[in-house]
């Protein structure tokens, strides 16, 4: 199986590295049933933090909790130190936090460009800025430009990714929350999403958390690992200690 082009091992960062961190997390989507029960996770600049586990253990509402989706029943989420559980979804945008959610959002309908657009909602009168981060956009993956006049729904799945990705870094994110990146997706073009974050990290030092169950990709592009289960930490540890994939994570 190919494999992203891996980074060289990240040397052992401060704590003032520490972009996300969650302490005690406890979340449901009832009051008194949490998914979540007690989740610790911290995500440090410049890396590729990977969250593992089976269907059902909380990996996709630990996101929701972290963006704002969900509000948890009790713990702590603190992004680049500031407390952010009262901050709104909207205000985490603008402190830099983005998510790209596991089903697609694209509009199929509206054409690459326009999709892009959507992305600068929040500085959305300032077009010289808007005109800017397209530009960016392009330079970032000429794919697009090519096609920014195409409808969206016209696209193959791994460039209907691009565009999310590219939509996604409209803001300057600091942290970019991914959620099963390749769902879906033939080998090929789940291997060129996966390529895309690690460029992501590499080219341009962003913090990436990365839930998924692709785990031989998620392992490939990983600095560190946390594999949860039943809603707890059961493992985690720099992706140097994962190379047993059985003794690190029981699936077939």
């Amino acid at each position: 199986m190919t494999q992203p082009t891996p980074a060289s091992p990240p040397a052992p960062s401060p704590a003032t590295d520490v972009v996300l961190d969650v302490q005690d997390l406890y979340v449901g989507y009832y009051r008194d049933l949490n998914i979540l029960q007690g989740v610790n996770l911290e995500a440090r600049k410049g890396q590729i933090t990977t969250i593992l586990g089976a269907n059902g253990v909380g990996k996709s509402t630990l996101l929701k909790a972290i963006y704002g989706f969900l509000r948890p029943n009790s713990g702590e989420i603190r992004f680049e130190g500031q407390d952010i559980q009262d901050v709104p979804t909207h205000e985490r945008i603008r402190l830099g936090i983005s998510y790209i959610p596991q089903q697609p959002g694209i509009f199929r309908w509206m054409t690459v460009e326009e999709n892009l657009e959507l992305g600068a909602w929040t500085f959305r009168h300032d077009r010289e800025r808007i005109r800017r981060k397209l530009e960016e956009n392009y330079e970032r993956f000429p794919a697009l430009k090519d096609r920014r006049h195409s409808k969206a729904g016209e696209l193959s799945g791994g460039m209907q990714r691009m565009v999310e990705i590219g939509r996604t870094l409209m803001t300057d994110p600091k942290l970019i929350l991914v959620d099963e990146p390749t769902a879906g997706l033939a080998k090929l073009l789940s291997e060129m999403v996966y390529q895309m974050l690690v460029d992501l990290r590499d080219l341009e030092g962003l913090t990436i958390v990365l839930v998924d169950q692709e785990i031989r990709y998620a392992l490939a592009v990983a600095d560190y690992v946390y594999v949860l289960e039943l809603g707890r930490n059961k493992f985690q540890g720099p992706v140097s200690e994962f190379t047993d994939l059985e003794k690190a994570f029981w699936v077939g």
